[in-house]
């Protein structure tokens, strides 16, 4: 199993009832495999980390175990309700998982999500490998029910996707706590927080107790040169880099710190290495607590690590260098061929007195060159809302500048609709697009409340995005299909006329949903019609090239959309239907 796979078997077998999570890599494959459990358990997409973290903290209140899952940046969207669940404590185990992202592989930034368990009083559990995946899982659920706490459980992209052995085992069928009105412990009014806070700190005494001796912290004595104190994934290249003879105090509860187990671990070994990705989590504690040990100044505290890097920084072991004969061609990712995000885009690129304010997403790429079109991304529903500042600003600086704010279906749903109504109500010079493909497109097609269905693959309603930005107030709503370039340039046109506040919605299927039939057309280039011009390859199709001067076109990557057609001057390419 993937580390991902395994935490949703770990929190099927630890009896958990309901579960509720925004997809986001590296954590979207735990709820992918969930729906296989459904007999046994509820699983959905909620429209973002917020509103999942309540949910499922919800149906712990209610009596049950409960899941949420996100990806890194997801936990700060989801703060607030963390850090008031931490004071209020649970009615049935509650835990959460976080997927950092080191190096981040397809994320916007590298924070490291172990701060947020400290900074909430809550409990932290670290994996190191999928049966420590499934197994931990088990274990998180005690512990938040033996100590009253949300429990935050934390993995890497390298644990969420590396696949290994595991041993499953059954169900533990939980037993329901039936639901009593407690408004004490969990209407979180000023006066009950202030008696909840003496509560929190108790509990994490008791935890940091339980760590002295629970299962999840293991000591390895092999030698009493060299010891190394490493949790997650780092134990795993620690134990590559470091010689045979080298003891380990491997961490799996890592907040709170088991003081009295590492200053114990720290007397048996002459020199003490702590190995962390990311942030000296780990390593500022152990020093504040008079323990001396090496760490950050020797491994960095950027990206991920590796076996080989741990050997060249710590013991300056240069790693192996395998000549395999060829360059790799660097290939910059680049939207699909067919792409219906692209044809909008091409209209923006051609608007000079445009910023384009974008969103995270696939249409993200509509940034990169030859379409150059997108000005900022910085967070969900940011398209809109940094859009409405830049705006703002024109505005007091008498720059005459149209904003259009961009952003997919998903994310409109997940924090847009709040942008949308700052547009309207603040009085902002800015088009809201929203780019509605049908999916949730760049994590690998989740279900979203607009698509029509739920993650168990039941019939949804699916709520219209025109009809929300309606009751909002947009009087003036524009949809075109981004595929027709003539239809898209009306649209942007139309709202740019508008006299009362406007919106555009593109809308057209991402081609890579199965249940959605395609045409089978491509499309092919005149070699005597083309003049070589290379408008073509303003669209940045990856199916589009040149060669010999003249346009060709890779049929086994067109898909026949028609846009670098409609931006040929002389005809030169058409539509080929196919059997």
């Amino acid at each position: 199993m993937s580390g991902n796979e395994a935490i949703a078997r770990g929190a099927y077998e630890a009896g958990v009832r309901v579960c509720s999570a925004y997809p986001g890599t590296p954590s979207t494959e735990i709820f992918e495999n969930l729906p296989q459990y459904a007999e046994s358990l509820y699983c959905e997409w909620a429209p973002n980390e917020k509103v999942a973290t309540e949910t499922a903290y919800g149906a712990s209140i209610a009596g049950v175990r409960s899941l949420c899952a996100m990806k890194h940046v997801g936990i700060n969207v989801a703060a607030d309700p963390i850090f008031t669940a931490a004071y209020n404590g649970v009615g049935k185990g509650y835990v959460i998982v976080a997927a950092d992202d080191p190096s981040m592989h397809s994320s916007q930034n590298e924070q490291d999500s172990r701060l947020y368990a400290k900074a909430a009083r809550i409990a932290l559990i670290e994996p190191s490998d999928s049966q420590e995946c499934l197994n931990f899982m088990k274990e998180a659920y005690h512990i938040s029910e033996e100590f009253d706490m949300p429990v935050l459980f934390r993995v890497t992209t390298r644990v969420s996707h590396s696949k290994s052995l595991v041993a499953t085992g059954q169900r533990e069928e939980t037993s329901v706590t039936p639901y009593q009105k407690n408004a004490r412990k969990y209407v979180s009014v000023p006066a009950n927080a202030y008696q909840n806070h003496p509560k929190v700190e108790e509990n994490l005494r008791r935890l940091a107790e339980y760590g002295e001796v629970c299962v999840l912290n293991q000591m390895e004595l092999r030698g009493n040169k060299i010891g190394v104190i490493t949790a997650s994934v780092a134990y795993q290249y620690a134990r590559d880099a470091f010689p045979e003879d080298t003891s380990f105090l491997k961490l799996g509860l890592t907040y709170p710190l088991p003081m009295k187990l590492i200053r114990d671990f720290a007397s048996k070994v002459e020199t003490l290495y702590v190995i962390e990705e990311l942030e000296p989590f780990m390593e500022e504690q152990i020093k504040a607590a008079g323990i001396p040990c090496a760490g950050k100044e020797l491994t960095g505290r950027l990206y991920e690590l590796n076996p080989q890097l741990l050997a060249e920084r710590i013991f300056k072991t240069p790693a192996p260098r395998t000549d395999v004969g060829v360059q790799a061609v660097s290939r910059p990712p680049a939207l699909c061929p067919g792409c219906p995000h692209r044809g909008f885009f091409y209209i923006m690129s051609k608007g000079k007195d445009y910023v384009v304010t974008g969103d995270i997403g696939c249409y993200t790429l509509g940034a990169a060159a030859p379409l150059s079109a997108l000005d900022t991304c910085v967070c969900m529903g940011g398209g809109f809302s940094v859009g409405m500042g830049m705006a703002k600003a024109f505005a007091a600086t008498g720059q005459k500048k149209k904003v259009f704010g961009v952003m997919g279906d998903s994310t409109f749903f997940h924090s847009g609709m709040t942008g949308a109504a700052e547009i309207l109500y603040n009085k902002g010079n800015v088009i809201p697009v929203v780019l509605d493909n049908s999916i949730t497109g760049m994590t690998g097609h989740q279900e979203n409340p607009g698509s029509g269905y739920t993650l168990q693959g039941e019939i949804a309603a699916a709520i219209k995005i025109e009809n929300v930005l309606r009751a909002l107030g947009y009087q003036n709503i524009f949809i075109a299909d981004p595929l027709d370039l003539f239809a898209m340039q009306k649209a942007v046109d139309g709202a740019l006329a508008s006299e009362v506040p406007a919106a555009i919605i593109t809308r057209h299927p991402c081609l890579l949903i199965k249940r959605i039939p395609h045409d089978t057309g491509l499309c092919a280039a005149d070699q005597e019609k083309c003049i070589g011009c290379k408008k073509c390859l303003k669209v940045g199709c990856p199916a589009v090239s040149m060669r010999e001067g003249r346009c060709q076109i890779d049929a086994t990557q067109c898909v026949g959309c028609t846009v670098c057609a409609q931006v040929c001057p002389v005809g030169a390419i058409s539509r080929k239907e196919t059997k």
